[in-house]
C-alpha cells in the first residue's frame, strides 16, 4: 500500500499529527500522534540521525536541486477521462505502439521475437503514488506494446472522490474496482488485456475480478501482482516491536479522523518535519543502501503530493481487503507475482500467500529490494513483465486463432 504504504501512511498521519499538536490544536490528535511519531521515528532513526548532522538549508537547496534533475514522471501520453459509476473523473493517458517497422527492433529486444501488439497492458498504482510510479516500466515499454496509465481516485491529476466529498461514502477497495472497469471502458473498450497493479493497484485488480469475471474471462491475458496482498493486512507489523504496532492499532482509527477534518493544519505540520518524514519515507519504500537519491526524492514528491484527507480517506478500506477468493478467476491465466523481499508494507509472505492460490503463477522475490521494487529494481521488474507480456500475446493469438 505507501502506498507509499500503510506504514509510510501511519508515519505520515503520525507526523501530521505532531504538528497539529505543536499549532496548540486538536490536543487528542496531537498526543496520539506523538505517540505513533516516537514509534516511526525509532523505525528510522539512522535515517533521520543521519540528516540531523546537515544544516537545513543545505538541505532545502538539496531537495530543490533533486526536483529539478532527472527525467522522473516526466513521461507523458495522450489524455483521457473515465467516469466513474459515482460521477468522479479518472484521468489515464494511452501510450500508442509505434508503427511495425520502427518498434521491431525493440519488440525483438524486449520479447526475443517479433510480436503482434493487439494486448492493451493496464497498470495500476498504489497508495498515496499516482501513473508516474511506473517510470522504468514505462520507458521501456514505451512505442513497443499499448499501455494506459491512470490515476485512481483522489490520486495524481484524477478529480477526488465524489461518493467521498459529496456524499460521505467510505473508499472500498471494491469501488477502485469498479473504477478500474470505467477506465477499461474508456480506454480499452476491445480487444486482449494484461493487468498490472502494485500494492492497493494490485487490490483493485482483484476487485475487478470478483466483481467482473465475465471481463476476465473473455478479455483478461496476463495479470501481474506486484507488491500487494488478498487480505491479512491487519497482521502487519512495519518492521516495529509488538507494543508500538499495538499501540497505533489502537489509536490510529481515532487519530485519522481527527487529522482528516483538520487537512489544512495538518499539511502546515507535514511541512514543518519534511525531513524525518523523507526519513521514514526511504524507510518503508526502499531496502537498498545506495538508492539514488532522485528516486528517493522522486517518490516523496508523489507521497508528498496526496492530501493528508485522501490518505485519513483510504487507510480503512485495506484493514476490509479481503479477495484470496477473487483469485481463482487469475488460475489460468500467465501471472507474475513479484515483491520485494525486504518490503516492510506488504512482506513477501503476502505475495506467497497468493501464490499458493495460483500454484501455476511465476512467483518472483526480488533480493534487497521495498515496497517501491519498481523504482528500486526496476530492470528486474521490466525483465519480469516483458516475459509475462510474451506469455499473454501468445495466449491472446491462440485464443484469436
Amino acid at each position: 500500500m505507501s502506498e507509499s504504504s500503510t506504514g509510510a501512511a501511519a508515519a505520515d498521519v503520525a507526523l501530521a499529527a505532531a504538528g497539529a499538536g505543536a499549532a496548540g490544536n486538536w490536543r487528542r490528535a496531537g498526543v496520539a500522534g506523538a505517540a505513533i511519531g516516537v514509534i516511526a521515528a525509532g523505525a528510522a532513526a539512522g535515517v533521520a540521525i543521519e540528516r540531523l548532522t546537515v544544516g537545513r538549508g543545505m538541505r532545502k537547496k538539496a531537495r530543490l536541486a533533486l526536483d529539478a534533475s532527472g527525467p522522473y514522471g516526466s513521461l507523458r501520453g495522450t489524455p483521457g477521462t473515465a467516469v466513474a459509476q459515482d460521477g468522479t473523473e479518472l484521468s489515464y493517458e494511452i501510450d500508442e505502439p509505434e508503427p511495425e517497422s520502427a518498434s521491431a527492433p525493440r519488440r525483438r529486444r524486449l520479447f526475443g521475437r517479433k510480436v503482434p501488439a493487439p494486448v492493451t497492458v493496464v497498470f495500476s498504482h498504489g497508495y498515496c503514488l499516482n501513473q508516474d510510479s511506473w517510470h522504468f516500466q514505462r520507458a521501456a515499454l514505451r512505442g513497443v506494446v499499448r499501455a494506459v496509465y491512470w490515476d485512481q481516485r483522489s490520486h495524481g491529476r484524477s478529480g477526488r472522490g465524489v461518493d467521498q466529498t459529496e456524499r460521505d461514502v467510505p473508499v472500498s477497495i471494491d469501488q477502485l474496482g469498479r473504477d478500474l472497469k470505467a477506465v477499461i471502458d474508456a480506454a480499452a473498450p476491445e480487444g486482449p488485456l494484461v493487468l498490472v497493479g502494485h500494492s492497493m493497484g494490485g487490490m483493485t485488480t482483484m476487485a475487478l475480478a470478483a466483481q467482473f469475471p465475465e471481463l476476465i474471462r473473455d478479455r483478461v491475458a496476463g495479470v501481474a501482482l506486484v507488491g500487494t496482498s488478498s487480505g491479512g493486512l491487519g497482521q502487519v507489523n512495519y518492521g516495529l516491536p509488538v507494543a508500538g504496532v499495538n499501540a497505533v492499532r489502537r489509536i490510529l482509527p481515532g487519530v485519522l479522523r481527527a487529522l482528516g477534518s483538520q487537512a489544512e493544519l495538518v499539511e502546515r505540520g507535514r511541512r514543518a518535519t519534511a525531513d524525518l518524514f523523507a526519513g521514514i519515507i526511504k524507510r518503508y519504500s526502499f531496502s537498498s543502501k545506495d538508492v539514488d537519491p532522485a528516486i528517493a526524492r522522486f517518490a516523496e514528491r508523489m507521497i508528498e503530493s496526496t492530501p493528508i484527507d485522501v490518505v485519513a480517506e483510504f487507510y480503512p478500506a485495506f484493514a476490509e481487503h479481503d479477495k484470496a477468493a477473487a483469485l481463482r478467476y487469475f488460475s489460468r491465466l500467465p501471472v507474475l507475482v513479484l515483491a520485494g523481499d525486504k518490503d516492510l508494507v506488504t512482506p513477501s509472505e503476502h505475495s506467497e500467500a497468493i501464490a499458493d492460490h495460483l500454484p501455476d503463477a511465476e512467483l518472483v522475490l526480488v533480493p534487497d529490494a521495498g515496497h517501491l521494487v519498481m523504482l528500486e529494481h526496476p530492470e528486474a521488474v521490466t525483465d519480469r513483465l516483458a516475459d509475462l507480456l510474451t506469455r499473454a500475446k501468445a495466449r491472446a493469438r491462440s485464443a484469436v486463432g
